[in-house]
């Protein structure tokens, strides 16, 4: 069976950044499991796996703009210590929502920390970075008409209810 849209798919993989250092793998543990064209994985890594079957591998290299976008200096921004009311302790790397330039919520990350000035920053941190993936595909099925209707797989290696 061929990765299509609305189908169940499972895949080992190895992320790698262009100094080839691992970011991310399944290596380890548990395929990941995704549901094709429900916008679960990057688009550029999802367009690379459309027409594959179990047992393909692929090699894909996904620019930033198929990936987590392009860095924007935008979204990097100072803040007053005062904004983080309830939090004791502040570090560079602790994760909050945020509204975002659009009314939305979105997560920003503390990159610095200077006197009372917070430096935060908005960009998904591979933002701008090209993403190298090795992928090897484990299974690919008909998804549930449920798993559809909800845009993510059910069961072992998907979200359970």
């Amino acid at each position: 069976m061929q990765i299509a849209a609305n189908k169940a798919v499972s895949i080992d993989y190895t992320l790698t950044n262009d100094a080839g250092e691992v970011i991310d793998s399944s290596a380890g543990g548990a395929p990941l499991v995704y549901l094709h064209g429900a916008g679960n994985i990057i688009v550029g890594l999802e367009k690379a796996l459309v027409g594959k079957q179990a047992g393909d591998e692929v090699k894909v290299s996904v620019e930033p703009e198929e990936a987590y976008g392009e860095y924007s200096a935008e979204l990097v921004a100072t803040l007053n210590r005062s904004m983080f009311e309830g939090v004791d302790e502040l570090e560079v790397g602790m994760q909050f929502h945020a509204s975002g330039p659009d009314g939305g919520m979105q997560i920003v990350t503390i990159r610095e920390l200077e006197g009372d000035d917070v430096i935060v920053d908005g960009n998904h941190p591979l933002a701008g970075q090209r993403l190298n993936f090795a992928v090897k595909v484990v299974n690919v099925r008909d998804a549930s008409a449920e798993e559809v209707a909800h845009g993510h797989i059910h069961g072992e290696g998907g979200h359970q209810h």
